[in-house]
């Protein structure tokens, strides 16, 4: 014979055991949506970037960065891109591996441009009296930069020394084609 207080144990131990398995579920699926949603951002993120009216500014910024002609950076859509994907991720709304695959290369060479050989980003911060000024691409840029660290290990700093990344991408950039 089954004793009732026995059987209202095994009840109650498997109702929680159902509920913390189903809870474990239902995290592991938020997980999994939030991913696909940041990875969808993401792509759209990308393809926006690599619209015909984006390529064109980031030609024309580019261009300006190469020559060094700071007055006439009037355009600054590059860095508000990059401002906008580095609040999102600082958020953790958008996942910050994907983000370094996709824009890695471009936010820091973008970043770099606008601190050297001037510190651009210092004078539009002093000139606009705003300290705040392009503080999350400055965020992101050191996150892309530890992820290039931490993937590259040993590599990383005989690859910066190698190559000018920085105006190897303004010149790649500076040379965009556009559908006319």
């Amino acid at each position: 014979m089954v004793n009732i207080e026995d059987a209202l144990l095994s009840a109650t131990v498997a109702t929680w055991l159902l509920a913390i398995g189903t809870l474990g579920v239902m995290y592991w699926q938020t997980r999994q949506a939030g991913r696909l949603n940041s990875s969808n951002a993401v792509i759209t993120l990308r393809e926006r970037f690599d619209s015909q009216r984006m390529r064109k500014v980031r030609r024309v910024t580019s261009q300006r960065l190469l020559s060094e002609k700071f007055e006439e950076l009037a355009n600054l859509e590059v860095l508000a891109f990059f401002e906008l994907i580095g609040a999102q991720t600082k958020r953790r709304i958008l996942d910050e591996e994907m983000v370094w695959e996709a824009f890695g290369g471009w936010i820091s060479a973008y970043y770099r441009a606008m601190r050297a050989p001037v510190d651009r980003l210092a004078l539009m911060r002093e000139r606009s009296h705003d300290p705040l000024l392009f503080k999350k691409l400055e965020w992101l840029n050191g996150r892309i930069d530890r992820l290039d660290r931490k993937y590259m290990g040993a590599d990383y700093e005989p690859s910066v020394a190698a190559v000018d990344d920085t105006a190897l991408y303004l010149r790649l950039e500076a040379r965009l084609e556009l559908d006319e």
